[in-house]
């Protein structure tokens, strides 16, 4: 492409429009073009005879047509050339341009016919002249074509091999319903304890769902000034704790910090519904006066601001947007952000993702679409992933945040490593905007692809951490998929964070690739609670097996 830039010239562009206003496409093939068109009707639906012979005179059009083409239609002498230029452009050519074109050696005694001519005029050719040359296409019904050929072959070096750079995690931040640490929220879910209760934050008896995973105690102390913390949405307070204490965790200490190239640190974390509480507030606000409204409102209800107001307060200079998919969210913010240390854009990424919706809005939204469990009297074993007596899924908030790092950037400043990011991948259902493709091939062609992106083979793969929210029909459409790419693998684990943590939107993807890096570095999968009565279509007994105990199942590797 850059190339072909190089070669784009101010007569370059002339000459390919001006063919195409002497062409045009369905015609009769015994008439001439449009704008040579002879009409021989007295009606006045065009140039009279007179002003075509004057513009023809103009033009220096001389040629003929050939079934329905213009040849050689622009042979004439440089003044008539010029003729042509100044009639058929938009603007008067200055005569700095006229000069500026004929310096270039393209018109000769003959005018165009160094272009167009035969190929006696080839040997008289200079050097200059035989460096461009234009063909004429002549086939009938086709446009004239302006082709390029360069004298010689343009030889292009190929580029030296550059080995494919690694991306690791190097260190982990988060906020859930069942700790603020990654061990403390790791040791919960191997225990099997439940995140979910009764909203305690707001009134919600009008409400046919009346549970939700919330965070009862969080305090951004040490993390996030005051004054920001009383303005700023709970999906950003989130974020910019879970961010920090990935950097913590990752040794990422004020001299390091230092000693980093802030141009290749970068800032990827997104929101599937951004700050709801503070657009509603203002709604709110708006009811009584403008004037009442946080004047923070807009920038803080994107979903990039988190993103924004942490990579301000860190001075990261590199990659720094968020992606907003809904429940993907921080899986395409992970992948993005592993790509863009892959290419060589950035050395170090916080990358991951972050919902609070846990706000009427949000819940009245939720309950309107069908979609949350009512299972109002017992919270604990309302998310139940796979199980016969699911009912919908469970509302959860918080945030995940993951430190990934170039290899050798980690190990250079002897960095921990939890584990290695392999690859992954992107496809769409394009079937529904909540349903899941009744033959789950999107689901398929993401997880095939995603093998084949980072190398593994299905066989060595012993633990997925499936998104199973809890619905009727994406749980075990889900899990066909899954039957589908992994059925021959007899020792395959299943299980759903979901269970014990709700869906935490936008943040779940991080949360749960968290509980995924865990299990990696403990060897025990948590169980999957709750499934009691597993669906008819899930086969437990097949070998594909869904965790249902406390810490009784053992990771391979």
């Amino acid at each position: 492409m850059a190339s072909s830039c190089s070669f784009t010239s101010p007569l370059c562009t002339w000459l390919v429009a001006a063919c195409m206003s002497f062409t045009c496409g369905s015609r009769d093939p015994h008439q001439p073009p449009s704008v040579l068109r002879r009409y021989t009707n007295n009606k006045r639906e065009g140039l009279s005879a007179a002003r075509r012979r004057k513009l023809s005179a103009k033009c220096g059009v001389g040629g003929e047509v050939v079934n329905g083409s213009l040849v050689s239609s622009f042979s004439g002498s440089s003044h008539s050339i010029q003729s042509l230029m100044a009639s058929c452009l938009p603007f008067e050519p200055c005569n700095e341009y006229y000069s500026s074109v004929s310096s270039l050696g393209f018109f000769g005694d003959n005018g165009f016919s160094s272009f167009f001519g035969s190929n006696n005029s080839t040997a008289t050719l200079n050097r200059r002249q035989r460096r461009l040359r234009l063909n004429r296409v002549t086939r009938s019904g086709e446009a004239m074509a302006v082709a390029v050929q360069p004298d010689e072959e343009v030889t292009t070096k190929k580029k030296p091999h550059m080995k494919q750079r690694r991306v690791v995690v190097t260190g982990m931040g988060l906020v859930s319903p069942l700790g603020h640490e990654p061990d403390v929220f790791y040791n919960n879910l191997l225990e099997g304890v439940s995140g979910i209760s009764e909203i305690e934050t707001f009134d919600c008896t009008s409400f046919p769902t009346k549970i939700a995973a919330e965070i009862k105690s969080f305090s951004t102390d040490g993390w996030v000034a005051p004054k920001l913390s009383k303005r700023m949405d709970k999906f950003m307070l989130y974020l910019l704790t879970a961010g920090k204490k990935a950097l913590a965790d990752g040794g990422i200490t004020e001299d390091v910090m230092n000693e980093l190239d802030k141009s290749k640190c970068g800032v990827l974390i997104g929101s599937g519904l951004g700050g709801m509480k503070v657009f509603y507030d203002a709604i709110e606000a708006l009811r009584i006066s403008y004037k009442k409204m946080n004047p923070f409102c807009v920038p803080f209800a994107t979903t990039n601001m988190g993103s924004a107001m942490l990579a301000m307060d860190l001075g990261w200079m590199g990659p720094n947007y968020s992606i907003s998919t809904a429940c993907a969210t921080s899986n395409f913010c992970i992948l993005n952000a592993a790509n863009h240390i892959i290419r060589g854009e950035a050395n170090v990424m916080l990358c991951g993702g972050s919902d609070a919706a846990v706000i009427p809005i949000g819940l009245g939204g939720f309950v309107a679409c069908r979609a949350l469990s009512q299972r109002n009297n017992d919270p604990t074993k309302a998310s139940r992933p796979w199980d016969i007596n699911r009912d919908g899924f469970v509302m959860g908030e918080g945030a995940g945040v993951l430190l990934l790092e170039e290899l050798e950037h980690a190990k250079k400043r002897g960095a921990k490593i939890y584990a290695e990011f392999r690859g992954g991948s992107f496809t769409s259902d394009a079937y529904h905007m909540t349903e899941p493709h009744p033959d789950g091939v999107g689901v398929i062609l993401c997880i095939e692809k995603a093998l084949a992106h980072s190398g593994v083979s299905r066989e060595d793969v012993n633990y997925i951490n499936a998104h199973a929210t809890s619905t009727p029909a994406g749980d075990i459409k889900e899990y066909q998929a899954l039957i589908h790419c992994f059925g021959q693998n007899r020792g395959l684990r299943v299980n759903s964070t979901k269970s014990m943590i709700g869906h935490l939107l936008g943040a779940a993807g991080a949360v749960e690739a968290i509980a995924v890096v865990q299990a990696i570095r403990t060897g025990w999968i948590h169980p999957n609670i709750n499934l009691e009565n597993p669906d008819a279509v899930v086969a437990i007994d097949s070998g594909h097996e869904c965790a249902c105990g406390p810490k009784e199942r053992e990771t391979r590797g």
